[in-house]
């Protein structure tokens, strides 16, 4: 027998299954680019950003299936909230893709000689927005608000290791002015890698919002 609440349970299960298939493309996109930096390989850059194209698609989808379920299925309450938030979602993640897509380019501008200091602070940034993003997308399917609890706190490290690289890049830059281009990429992918971390806070804060009906900022 049809059961009309099962489908639409259905329908909103394959909602969420494509905005995990984005998070899988910003995630790749978001370590191949990290990659490409530091291997200064600029074909894999570009290959990197051709997936951005995937990801905005996918964004597409999620709007057009999301309006879809509101037109058809009238939803109150949580399921409505489900919904908005996969679209609000949506937007983050494909913000992801395009600071992955920055931080390519400033790799490529990167690639033609040997950095004058090894990559550490950066490596550690993207370990740790690579597994916020795992555990924001994982706490919007599985309604699990200790991972987003934890996605915040992973936020702050973030915070200081941008504060810090930012504080010796300058240093760098003012003891020998040589350094300055090279130094100016670096500080922007830090950037770049501390509003990823923001996105996926902000996701975070949908979670909370899907769950409780209470719309708060999480990271003050």
């Amino acid at each position: 027998m049809y059961n009309p609440r099962i489908s639409f349970e259905k329908q909103l299960k394959d909602l969420e299954a494509l905005l995990l298939d984005m998070g899988h493309v910003a995630e790749t996109m978001l370590e191949q680019a990290l990659r490409a930096l530091s291997e200064r390989d600029v074909e894999l850059a570009d290959r990197t950003m051709e997936l951005d194209d995937e990801v905005d698609d996918l964004k597409f989808r999620i709007e057009s299936r999301s309006m879809e379920l509101i037109a058809t299925q009238q939803p109150a309450a949580k399921d409505l909230r489900r919904i908005f938030g996969a679209i609000q979602i949506s937007s983050d993640v494909e913000r992801v893709g395009d600071y992955s897509v920055d931080i390519c380019k400033a790799a490529k501008k990167l690639a033609d000689r040997p950095l004058f200091k090894p990559l550490i602070d950066i490596p550690r940034m993207e370990q740790i927005v690579v597994k916020m993003l795992k555990e924001s997308l994982e706490g919007f399917v599985s309604r699990d608000l200790a991972l987003v609890e934890k996605m915040i706190l992973d936020d702050e490290e973030v915070d200081h290791l941008y504060h810090a690289l930012h504080d010796e890049l300058c240093d760098f830059m003012k003891r020998d002015p040589s350094l300055v281009d090279q130094a100016v990429q670096l500080l922007l992918i830090s950037r770049f890698l501390e509003r990823i971390a923001d996105h996926i806070t902000n996701i975070g804060e949908r979670v909370y919002y899907v769950e409780t009906g209470e719309l708060k900022e999480l990271h003050q």
